[in-house]
């Protein structure tokens, strides 16, 4: 059984190798803090289908080689999600992630952040849009200068990067992405 994704191989793959399972690099959380605001208002599948071309150019979500970045022209490629509040945000939140460095960074940030103890959920309807835990990374990232950061948007953050186990308990990943998430949160 998998949570969700059955019938699209991109919802599947993503599904089955990636959401749920620790991804804690400064490029991966990153990555994922755009990605998860370019999916306000949109179907998580568009924005799977847009990857591809939006690390391209965004330089593979390098921080370094987005801060400054001019996205206006980007509002032409068809091939992303064309929003300009969107295209900057990941501009302003690649700037805000490198003067994050001077305080631990935003890995040591986000993991402050994870959540553990709550049981695996067995239904989607058990598992929160929201939590103490996301809405005051929220905070600490708005403060830091991250921008489309809201306590739902940061909440499925903490999903994607395996910070949070919501796989529900059927599902055939969880098993796998529990104890990648386990030996992440334990440390080396």
């Amino acid at each position: 059984m998998r949570c969700f994704g059955d019938g699209d191989p991109v919802y599947e793959a993503y599904h089955d190798d990636e959401w749920g399972r620790p991804q804690l690099s400064e490029q991966q959380l990153y990555e994922k803090v755009c990605l998860e605001g370019f999916q306000a208002g949109l179907a998580w599948i568009t924005v799977l289908r847009k990857r591809v071309a939006l690390r391209e150019v965004f330089a593979g979500f390098d921080p370094e080689q987005v801060a400054g970045l001019d996205p206006a022209p980007l509002l032409a490629d068809a091939r992303l999600i064309r929003s300009g509040p969107k295209l900057r945000a990941c501009v302003r939140n690649a700037e805000a992630t490198l003067a994050l460095r001077e305080a631990g960074g935003l890995p040591a940030l986000v993991l402050e952040h994870a959540e553990t103890g709550r049981p695996a959920p067995e239904r989607w309807t058990d598992v929160p849009a929201s939590t103490a835990s996301s809405t005051r990374l929220a905070a600490r990232l708005k403060r830091a200068g991250f921008v489309f950061v809201g306590p739902t948007t940061v909440y499925s953050l903490l999903q994607a990067c395996g910070l949070v186990g919501d796989h529900l308990r059927g599902c055939d990943a969880r098993p796998r992405a529990e104890q990648e998430r386990a030996a992440a949160l334990r440390g080396p």
